[in-house]
């Protein structure tokens, strides 16, 4: 569903480092890419590091490219993806990294939320496959607009599922347009300087479309019931662990990220507790 919504957001690059249960998403571009005839540029990379830096450059030349990696590896890549939230990106660039919750095959739990957090870049974490498809689409759209590269977060339970997932129009790639002055994407201290304090001005922005967003759906069914502020995949586990019993709750579902503060604040008015229910670290919690 990533793969496919990628090449139907009319990426022209991407780029991965093996890894599970990343690795299906960079062999699904390439053979979707084949059998479609399209002319998408994809290759494994040395690591993630180089990964994230070709997707970068082909961002910078305008065009659109998806990086794809395991949590681990966003370790490796911790560089650039630091940088390029600071210079801001010309063609959209999503990075999609998927954990390893309880570390089927790992060697760690981190959670990429948390990078997301520090870096001060938009996140996604769909809950089903359906959002995996119009999360990646809605990802490039965002990163253009923006001018700041996506974190898409995906966890093992959601890449090794499958369901049908409706396909929207596919949008032609962009074509190459150079971003004339050099001083935005060399990051010496004096220019650097400049691109955070433009990047702590989006914020505002950030707020502001992660507060409107669908995927953060608040549900007040009445004042005093108690709250239930849910994110990613683990509305599934609630759904499947209270069934009919989520009608006597109040809840706030999240799949975007900066956390919607206002929406927090209104399920906490109106609700006797809150329960916090994620799939990975209390990033929730602690913020």
């Amino acid at each position: 569903a990533v793969a496919r919504g990628a090449i139907d957001a009319g990426i022209s690059a991407a780029y991965a480092y093996p890894g599970t249960p990343s690795t299906e998403i960079f062999q699904t571009i390439q053979q979707q890419a084949q059998a479609l005839g399209l002319p998408v540029r994809g290759l494994w990379s040395t690591n993630e590091k180089v990964a994230l830096e070709e997707g970068v450059g082909v961002s910078y030349a305008g065009r659109r490219a998806i990086v794809s990696m395991k949590h681990v590896g966003l370790n490796v890549a911790a560089d650039p993806f630091m940088n390029v939230a600071v210079s801001g990106v010309h063609g959209g660039l999503v990075v999609v990294v998927a954990d390893d919750p309880s570390m089927h095959s790992s060697q760690n739990e981190q959670d990429s939320r948390c990078f997301a957090d520090f870096a001060m870049v938009p996140c996604l974490e769909p809950a089903d496959q359906q959002q995996c498809y119009d999360f990646t689409r809605e990802a490039f759209e965002l990163s253009e607009r923006l001018q700041v590269p996506v974190l898409l977060r995906l966890v093992t339970r959601l890449a090794h599922s499958r369901a049908a997932v409706r396909a929207a129009p596919r949008r032609p790639p962009n074509d190459a347009g150079w971003v004339p002055d050099p001083q935005r994407f060399t990051l010496i201290p004096v220019n650097a300087r400049r691109a955070y304090a433009a990047l702590v001005d989006k914020q505002p922005a950030l707020l502001a479309w992660s507060t409107g967003h669908a995927g953060n759906a608040l549900t007040v069914r009445g004042s005093g019931l108690p709250g239930i502020l849910v994110s990613g995949i683990a509305w599934n586990y609630l759904q499947e662990a209270l069934g009919d019993q989520l009608a006597g709750y109040n809840v706030l579902r999240i799949g975007a990220y900066p956390l919607p503060v206002a929406s927090v604040r209104a399920l906490m008015d109106a609700s006797s507790s809150i329960t916090v229910v994620e799939e990975g670290y209390p990033v929730i919690e602690r913020l």
